[in-house]
């Protein structure tokens, strides 16, 4: 999607000032800011959400994705449902590492139900 810019100039005058003393501030709780994982794609059967094809490209969208970081745990996982087994991604397997935007290979799986797992310093 294009994005547009909205810019607003304007002088504050005796009204506005009056009428800042009024304003209420309502705190509508605290806003998501972590990572959040939006879709998954695997690139060979183009299938969303669905299907792993291991040694194909796995396309993964969302918010703060870039995987960085010292810590032992940072990285990409694949953990098996059944069996809490998890698969680390090897960093040379991660081709695009973008904060909304994340394109790996997948490696070998044996059969499985997998859930994504994307642990990051970023």
């Amino acid at each position: 999607p294009q994005r547009h810019t909205l810019q607003f100039h304007f002088a504050q005058g005796d009204l506005m000032r009056r009428e800042i003393e009024s304003v209420e501030v309502e705190i509508m709780g605290v806003a998501e800011t972590g990572l959040t994982i939006g879709q998954v794609e695997d690139m060979k059967s183009r299938t969303v959400n669905d299907r792993l094809t291991p040694g194909f490209n796995l396309r993964v969208t969302g918010t703060k994705l870039r995987v960085v970081g010292d810590k032992p745990g940072v990285g990409i996982f694949f953990r098996e449902t059944a069996t809490n087994t998890a698969t680390k991604v090897d960093e040379g397997d991660i081709v695009i590492n973008n904060p909304s935007e994340l394109m790996i290979i997948i490696p070998a799986l044996p059969v499985g139900t997998y859930q994504l797992e994307v642990t990051t310093q970023f």
